[in-house]
This record gives structure tokens, sequence and C-alpha cells, in this order.
């Protein structure tokens, strides 16, 4: 299933789209697309009510707004320099372990919603990740039980401020996590349809030129190995969010280097988890 969230903003309310593209509003199932969700066996109990009830739902008009497609989860953990290239262009080396920072929840938003220069804002960055969303409650899991946690994917522009990441002290969560740094979806993919999320092609463009272009087998940990490794340090919630890092050719490493002004058109997708568009403008109070 490909699940959407869609309405104004912090207003939105649950929906599907279907194999034929149809975006059907499924506000009469009772409960958004959240934690509890989730948690309460969500994707099944609604795969079983679409059975009876989707011939029923009414389709959402194409100019409605799509939201993210999670309700607000528990935290947003990002995984750095997961892609060798990625780590060269950044001048860091390969990680033998993962590297892992967090992204404040406040900064999601829509997936064609505008990305905000912050004050005082002089390198904002571009990065496109496949991102995987936590079905199921873990802790301490095994990398052979790992995928078993796992709900599906979306796609995930992690919009990320250099200046404020590497030269602002301590740790990089102060360059991720302005508001409108996290552009979520269009959809929530469930990981039946995805069969091989290690195969995937994922690219971004910036006014209209191709800068990242890659594939998720070159992941240097892949997803099981992530999920089980952060179970080991934190409990992973449904509805959690694990973004598996960015491929190289983000604006930090050009030459010379390029960041985002406002005006910019960023257009970004993974494969099989659709494409967003996010314009890019300055803060204004």
């Amino acid at each position: 299933m490909k699940l959407i969230r869609f309405g104004p903003s912090g207003h939105e309310k649950p929906g599907i789209e279907t194999k034929e593209g149809k975006r059907l509003d499924c506000s009469t199932f009772g409960e958004d697309w959240s934690e509890t969700f989730l948690e309460k066996d969500g994707l099944r109990r609604l795969e079983n009510w679409l059975k009876e009830h989707e011939n029923s739902c009414r389709e959402i008009p194409s100019e409605e707004r799509l939201g993210p497609p999670l309700q607000r989860p528990s935290k947003i953990i990002c995984v750095g320099l997961n892609y060798s290239l990625h780590a060269k262009e950044s001048g860091m080396a390969v990680p033998e372990q993962p590297v892992l920072f967090m992204k404040a929840t406040s900064s999601i938003c829509g997936p064609f919603d505008d990305i905000i220069i912050p004050k005082n804002s002089v390198k904002t960055d571009w990065e496109v990740e496949l991102a995987v969303v936590i079905g199921k409650k873990a802790s301490y899991v095994s990398n052979e039980n790992a995928m078993n946690h796992v709900a599906g994917y979306v796609l995930h522009n992690d919009v990320s401020e250099r200046d404020f990441q590497l030269n602002h002290g301590g740790q990089w969560v102060k360059g991720k996590s302005a508001d409108s740094f996290a552009p979520l979806g269009p959809y929530l993919v469930t990981k039946d349809e995805i069969p091989d999320p290690h195969q995937l092609r994922l690219w971004l463009k910036v006014n209209g030129e191709t800068l990242q272009d890659s594939s998720t087998s070159d992941l240097v940990f892949n997803i099981p190995t992530l999920v089980s490794y952060i179970s080991q340090y934190m409990t992973l919630l449904p509805g959690d969010i694990i973004s598996t890092g960015t491929p190289s050719g983000v604006g930090l490493g050009l030459k010379p280097p390029r960041y985002l002004k406002a005006g910019d058109v960023v257009e970004l997708g993974v494969e099989g988890l659709g494409i967003s568009s996010q314009k890019v403008r300055d803060y204004s109070e």
C-alpha cells in the first residue's frame, strides 16, 4: 500500500494512493497514520477495511496539498557517511560503525512544501535519502529479525545547514533541525511493495541539474544492520524513522561548494517511493 496524508499543515487527514494512481480519503477508517496505528497492527487492519470500503472512499482532488505521510513520529534517527563516496567528498573516513545523529521532528514537512533557509544561514544543502519506517517496537533486536520490525519506506530530503552543522560546536543536530528541513513523502510505501530496498536508484536535481544519482546497493551499512545496531542504544517505536544516508553529490562536496538560495527548486526521488519537489525561500518573520 501507499499511505498518504493530505490537507492543510497541521490538519492532515489519512488516505491512500491506489495502484491505479487514485488518491482516496480514508478518514472514515477512523485513525491517522500514527505510532498508535502501527502499534495496533494498523496496516493489516487497513488492508482488510479497504476490501470492503475502498469503493466508497471519496477521491481526493489533485490540487489538495500532500502532508508528510506519517503523523509526527517520536524520533528521526539519521545515519551519517553511509555511502563511501559521500564520506570521501566530505573529507571523512568511511566509518567502522554507523554514525548516528538525531533530527528534530519539528523539521518534518510535506513533500511539496517550501524549504525555508533559516536566519543567518549561508550553507543550506540538500541530501536525498531512503528512510525506513519502524512498524513494531524494537529493542535489542538481532540482525536476522530486524526486518520484522520494518513497516515500510519513505523518501526523505535531509536538508542540512553545513555552517551550523560543522562550525557551531557540538554535534550535527544544529545543522539538521530547522523548520522544513525534513520533507517526507509523498508516500509511506509498505514493505511488501519494495522487494529489495538495497537495489533502488535514488537521485536529486537542483533547478533541473542532476547532482545526486546512485543506488542503495552502495550503502555501507544495510537496513537490517542499522535497525539492529540502533536498537542496541535506544528503543525504536512504531513510526520512528531511520534515514539511511545520502550518496555523493551534495553541495558541500562540489568544487567549488554550492548551496541553496531563494528561488531554487529541488526535485528528488527514490525508485518505488515516488518523487518530491521543494521550492526554496528565505526565512521571514
